[in-house]
């Protein structure tokens, strides 16, 4: 990337330190009482459909969606795209399958649904572990990326410098979670997402600009840019034209597809809805939301190969993460507009990378709260008041040790974290919420297998992939023990995570599978259908 000027720089500087004052203040204001569990939990349930469908979709478009997203389009091309429509599908997938059952079965955390038909300590100690595996490296991930990213925007160098960003910004996402609780982190959610909305329509209006509002001209002027000719726009450059690479893009995809949609802190939303067809509302308006966003880091992507070229977003970044950025710096002539749009869109990626950990914190300490602390540790017997104490100490508890591994690995090549928190979703969280939610006769010890199972062979296969070792971008690029070729583990792990499940449930007695089958039929009505009592 080149230097960015210093009107730039102090531009930004001066809107950062404005969000950061006006997040932490609306923060501040959404706050919990000391002892009301539904306001920190779920905000009382009173955001509107469009409103929380803008959360929902802001709490889906991670710092990772928007820059590695879009470096990928960029310089694999077709390949980037499949992976951006992955990301829209999941989240339809979500709304047509998860999203009013998750809602009728649920009450805090995914502990709740998938304890919606009997109280299980085990169950709850699994999903809280699982929880934390899935998301705990998505955020080490966010955390090391902001203050790469921050102090390239802002013109600092050093590691000492990043790594106080690291922690400022750390501390300041910590705070999110603990003072603001679900409203606070959703309204920051709200104003990341309009702004992230309009940097990007910003950027894709000027790049078809410059194509002539000509989507031909646009895809062949990438296809020169990308220096691969018109492979740029069939797939191969991503993973490979060979068997292998089609497995393992088939792979990727299979991850993104359903991890994404049943990442914890994605499933948690569902609770914010006062009702099923809120929520259908909701999720409506959020998966229109993500379809238009990937529309315009389609025409990003594509524009950045057209106008930069390939060897610029290269040498910018790992995998064109600063590619975005790139583009906004370069997309117009005259150093006033090019301060005012790079400085528009370095906005939308601050407040992309504040309210992504910070809602990722919220999960992993609603989760030790409410499902270790409330239910496990003390019987579901400590008072309101203690257990939002609890939930409020737990965001520190999960946000500090985040940062200091951040710190530790900020110069490594992460990549691999990302592909783990994904495939844990795909292979542990996913076919647990599926069959908790919809087989009659899935029992805890099936539901056990699966959450441990599922969690365990995606960590095995994880560790001897080529995202590991083996590879120049590995995450240990000097030795090699891989001995599974793909990058992803979910052709192998999704499947066993399912099977699992389904042998646990089978080795169990009849006697507890017919009891599993009879406590199913009394929830089934307000399961699938919001009917009778709820758990609110």
């Amino acid at each position: 990337m080149n230097t960015v000027d210093s009107s730039s720089q102090s531009l930004s500087f001066a809107i950062f330190a404005a969000i950061v004052s006006l997040t932490l203040l609306l923060c501040i204001m959404t706050s919990a009482d000391r002892d009301d569990l539904d306001e920190f939990y779920t905000g009382f349930r009173t955001l509107a459909p469009l409103r929380n469908g803008l959360a929902i979709a802001g709490d889906y478009i991670s710092a990772a969606t928007v820059l590695s997203t879009i470096g990928v389009i960029a310089l694999t091309g077709f390949d980037g795209l499949t992976l951006a429509l992955s990301t829209a599908l999941s989240l339809l997938l979500l709304m047509v399958l998860l999203a009013e059952p998750l809602r009728n079965a649920g009450r805090f955390t995914m502990g709740d649904a998938l304890t919606h038909r009997a109280g299980s300590r085990s169950v709850r100690l699994a999903a809280t572990a699982v929880t934390l595996a899935a998301l705990l490296p998505l955020m080490i991930f966010q955390l090391a990326g902001a203050g790469q990213l921050i102090t390239l925007i802002l013109g600092f160098e050093g590691s000492s410098v990043r790594t106080a960003t690291i922690i400022s910004l750390g501390a300041l996402m910590i705070g999110y979670a603990a003072i603001g609780g679900m409203k606070g982190t959703a309204l920051v959610h709200i104003i990341k997402i309009v702004v992230l909305l309009g940097a990007s329509a910003l950027l894709a209006v000027l790049v078809m600009d410059k194509a002539g509002w000509d989507p031909s001209r646009l895809l062949a002027l990438a296809n020169i840019g990308s220096g691969a000719g018109p492979a740029y726009s069939r797939s191969g450059l991503l993973m490979g034209d060979s068997t292998l690479g089609r497995l393992d893009m088939i792979s990727g995809q299979l991850a993104v597809v359903i991890g994404g949609a049943c990442l914890p802190h994605i499933t948690m939303r569902m609770n914010t809805a006062r009702d099923a067809p809120a929520i259908r509302r909701a999720m409506s308006w959020a998966v229109l939301i993500m379809s238009v966003f990937v529309l315009f880091i389609a025409i990003i992507g594509a524009g950045a190969t057209a106008l930069l070229g390939r060897e610029v977003i290269a040498a910018g970044g790992p995998q064109g993460s600063t590619a975005i950025l790139q583009l906004g710096q370069a997309i117009v002539a005259g150093p006033t507009a090019s301060t005012l749009v790079f400085t528009t869109v370095a906005t939308a990626v601050f407040l992309t990378l504040l309210s992504s950990v910070a809602s990722m914190i919220l999960a992993c300490g609603n989760s030790l709260a409410h499902d270790l602390y409330a239910h496990v540790l003390r019987r579901g017997t400590v008072t309101p008041r203690r257990e939002l104490l609890t939930a409020r100490a737990a965001a520190f508890a999960v946000g500090v040790p985040a940062i200091a591994v951040a710190v530790l690995v900020q110069d490594k090549g992460l990549r691999p974290l990302i592909a783990l928190a994904f495939c844990i979703g795909a292979s542990a969280i996913a076919p647990a919420l599926v069959f908790s939610l919809f087989w009659r006769r899935f029992t805890r010890t099936g539901l056990l297998a699966t959450l441990i199972g599922g969690t365990v062979a995606t960590v095995v296969v994880m560790t001897f992939s080529t995202q590991v070792s083996g590879d120049r971008e590995a995450l240990f690029p000097g030795v090699d023990f891989s001995v599974f070729p793909l990058t992803t583990s979910a052709l192998i792990s999704v499947p066993v995570g399912f099977v699992i499940g389904w042998a646990g449930t089978f080795l169990t007695g009849r006697g507890t599978q017919a009891r599993q089958r009879h406590e199913y039929h009394a929830a089934e009505p307000r399961l699938l259908a919001g009917a009778g009592a709820t758990r609110d």
